[in-house]
């Protein structure tokens, strides 16, 4: 089994959110062209494979606004080689197209609240009929967004909160965040990564539009290519090179965090596996790291 981080050439969004470099920049046709081919001969290389795969598309700007992501997550998800197709998204697109995708597609949804009005947000989530996780940036400013948001979502749906870069959370402000999201503090603090053990480069993949293969999108040491095969020797258990990992496509699959078991079945859309007991409950299973983080100086 293989899971796929993939990010091709796409970088332009619809959104204009202050900290990010990709708000409202806009790819010239050119560019959608490539993006769009790219994403094809990816879609095409993952249907002719036999081993069970699964996909998570990372783009740097909002893919879902753009036809091709919405037709190759839903072809994807009706592969019978693939376990899970998953994207991360702020939503803006229209989802009437969900229907068409199968139970093994998903969402990782973002709420900007800067961005989009919340009256608008909100019945486009509750009316979601794929699985999905929300998540928000544990900004100060946004902290009653973040729990009218927490208590206007059905129960069920996981809202996650990623630490905002840069800042230092108190005690106190820990435990408002974690009071949204039960797992705050695997956001809160930066993880040591240096020498531990690490499913990237082994089971977990961060592939580009031209089929260059990393261990993941933190680590630039090339495998090879996706596409004649030359990244499959380098293939192995390996630990992390780095000093520290703060994002949580990253430290997810650090095993001595063993957040595996926590979001079993949901790691790629960020869905634990016991939210579904109850939003504040069943959260027993790797709470604490403290020995191995350390304070985050950015994301």
């Amino acid at each position: 089994m293989l899971s796929i981080l993939y990010r091709g050439p796409l970088a332009s969004c619809d959104y204009d959110c202050g900290y990010c470099p990709f708000a409202k920049r806009r790819d010239t046709p050119e560019q959608l062209r490539a993006d769009r081919a790219a994403l094809k001969r990816f879609t095409a290389w993952v249907a002719a494979q036999d081993a069970e795969i699964s996909v998570l598309f990372t783009p740097w700007g909002e893919g879902l606004v753009r036809s091709w992501y919405r037709e190759a997550l839903v072809r994807l998800s009706w592969l019978g080689n693939v376990r899970r197709v998953a994207i991360q998204t702020n939503l803006s697109c229209r989802t009437g197209w969900l229907a068409q995708a199968s139970d093994r597609a998903a969402l990782w949804v973002t709420y900007h609240p800067t961005q989009v009005p919340y009256e608008r947000f909100l019945p486009k989530v509750r009316s979601l009929p794929v699985r999905h996780s929300v998540g928000i940036v544990g900004d100060p400013a946004h902290l009653a967004d973040a729990r009218r948001l927490r208590a206007d979502l059905p129960p069920e749906t996981y809202l996650w909160v990623n630490a905002q870069e840069g800042r230092v959370y108190s005690d106190a402000e820990a435990a408002d965040w974690t009071a949204v999201d039960p797992l705050f503090g695997h956001s809160r603090h930066a993880h040591r990564s240096l020498g531990l053990p690490c499913r990237t480069g082994d089971s977990v993949i961060s592939v580009d539009g031209d089929g260059t293969v990393r261990r993941c999108h933190f680590v630039p040491e090339v495998l090879g290519n996706l596409y004649d095969g030359s990244f499959r020797p380098a293939l192995r258990p390996r630990a992390c090179p780095l000093p520290v990992c703060d994002c949580h496509i990253g430290y997810v699959h650090l095993e001595p965090l063993g957040l595996y078991d926590v979001f079993a079945g949901g790691v790629l859309e960020r869905v634990p596996a016991s939210w579904n007991t109850g939003w504040n409950t069943g959260w027993n299973t790797g709470w604490s790291a403290a020995g191995d983080q350390v304070s985050r100086s950015g994301r």
